[in-house]
C-alpha cells in the first residue's frame, strides 16, 4: 500500500518522500481514506504509530491555501505534544505551504498572532490557551471544516472535558471531527457518542516494547519497610536520571515530599500542577537540572525523553501494560536500562498479571 493509492495529493507524498516516509503504518492505511471521505472517526492508536500523519495529512488536503481562515483545529493535552505535531506539519508545510498557529501556554499571545497578521490556517493547541484566544476574540472557528481531538484519554484524565466541550460548542456543526485516543475509556466512549456523528472505528495494532535491553528486578519489602529499601537501591544505583512511578497523584505528592526532605534532586508531576508548572518540571527534568521525576502514569503519557538511565515502580499499575510503557523509558539508543519494583503483599497479584503479560520471571531482591 501507498500513500498515493490512499488518496494523499502529490506534492504531500513528495514531502513524506523527502524524509524517507514512503509506506503507510496501519494506522495511516486505516485512518487516511476514511478522513479523506469526510466521515467523523475514532481512533485507538498508542504513540509512536504514526498517527499524527494520519490525521494532518487529511487536515493539510482538505484547508484551502487561498482561504486565510482557520480552517483546520487540533486541540491536545498537553505542550509537549503541541510542539511534537507542529514539527510535523512544518515538514508537510515546506512544499504545501499553510499558516500554523501553535497554542500552548507560556508564550506572548499578542506575539503570536502578529506573525501572521491574524490570519491562520491551522491552529494547534491545548485547551486553555486555544480557549483564551476565543475569548479575547483573536481567532474563529466559523470556517473550521476539520476538528481532530488527540489523546482524548489523556486530555479527559488530566480534566481538560469541560474546556474541550466549551471549544466545540465554538465550531460549525458542519464540521468533520477525528478523535484518537490510546484506550478507549467510558469517559472517551461517552464523549465519541455526544460529539461525533455515526463514527467510524478504526484500531491500530498495539506496538510491543522490546524489554531484552532492560534489567527488571523486583524487591520485596512492606509498607513499613519500603521508603527505606527505595532509598538503599537508589543510594546503591547512582542513577543519572531516573523515573519513578507511583499510582495515585496524592501518592506522587508524598514520596516527592520525602525524598525532598532527604535531599534528592526531585521534582513531581501529575494531574493537580498547572500547565505552567509541569511545563517547568519537565523542562528541568529534560535538561538534566532535577535527576528524579516522581510521576503518576498519566501525566507522563507522551512524555519522551532522552537518558532516562532507571525506572523505579514504586507502586505497580492496574493495567500490566503500563508496566511495560513505563519500564520502556529507559533501555533505549543502544543502552541498558535498569529498572526496580518494590513489592509489598497487596500488589503480588498486579506483578503475577505482569509476568503473565511480559511472559517473564523477574528476578527477587531481599534485602
Amino acid at each position: 500500500m501507498s500513500f498515493y493509492k490512499l488518496g494523499v495529493s502529490p506534492e504531500l507524498v513528495y514531502a513524506l518522500e523527502v524524509q524517507d516516509i514512503q509506506t503507510p503504518t496501519p494506522i495511516q492505511s486505516l485512518s487516511i481514506p476514511v478522513a479523506l471521505s469526510g466521515k467523523d472517526l475514532l481512533g485507538e492508536a498508542q504513540t509512536g504509530t504514526g498517527k499524527t500523519l494520519a490525521f494532518l495529512l487529511p487536515l493539510f488536503q482538505k484547508i484551502d491555501s487561498e482561504r486565510l481562515e482557520v480552517q483546520g483545529l487540533v486541540i491536545t493535552p498537553t505542550r509537549e505534544l503541541a510542539i511534537q505535531i507542529t514539527k510535523v506539519a512544518k515538514q508537510l508545510a515546506e512544499v504545501s505551504p499553510l499558516r500554523i498557529l501553535t497554542a500552548y501556554g507560556g508564550q506572548d499571545v499578542v506575539a503570536q498572532l502578529h506573525r501572521y497578521g491574524g490570519e491562520v490556517q491551522l491552529v494547534i493547541g491545548t485547551p486553555g490557551r486555544i480557549l483564551d484566544y476565543l475569548r479575547r476574540g483573536s481567532i474563529s472557528f466559523d470556517a473550521l471544516k476539520m476538528l481532530v481531538v488527540d489523546a482524548a484519554d489523556q486530555m479527559f484524565q488530566i480534566g481538560f472535558k469541560t474546556e474541550v466541550e466549551e471549544i466545540i460548542d465554538q465550531t460549525p456543526r458542519s464540521r468533520q471531527t477525528l478523535c484518537y485516543s490510546a484506550t478507549l475509556s467510558h469517559a472517551v466512549d461517552a464523549f465519541s457518542g455526544a460529539v461525533l456523528k455515526d463514527p467510524v472505528l478504526v484500531k491500530a495494532p498495539k506496538k510491543q516494547v522490546t524489554l531484552e535491553a532492560i534489567e527488571q528486578f523486583v524487591v520485596m519489602t512492606s509498607n513499613r519497610k519500603k521508603y527505606d529499601d527505595f532509598k538503599r537501591v537508589l543510594k546503591q544505583n547512582y542513577p543519572q536520571k531516573a523515573m519513578v512511578f507511583c499510582r495515585s497523584r496524592m501518592g506522587t505528592e508524598a514520596l516527592y515530599k520525602e525524598m525532598l526532605a532527604d535531599g534528592f534532586s526531585v521534582e513531581a508531576l501529575h494531574g493537580g500542577l498547572t500547565q505552567a508548572k509541569r511545563e517547568f518540571v519537565m523542562n528541568q527534568f529534560r535538561d538534566g537540572e532535577i535527576q528524579y521525576l516522581v510521576a503518576t502514569d498519566v501525566a507522563a503519557r507522551g512524555l519522551d525523553i532522552d537518558g532516562v538511565s532507571h525506572v523505579f515502580n514504586y507502586n505497580l499499575p492496574d493495567d500490566a501494560e503500563n508496566y511495560v510503557h513505563r519500564i520502556g523509558r529507559t533501555g533505549r539508543a543502544g543502552m541498558v536500562g535498569v529498572t526496580y519494583t518494590f513489592l509489598t503483599l497487596k500488589d503480588e497479584q498486579r506483578l503475577e498479571a505482569i509476568e503473565a503479560f511480559i511472559q517473564q520471571e523477574i528476578k527477587r531482591i531481599h534485602f
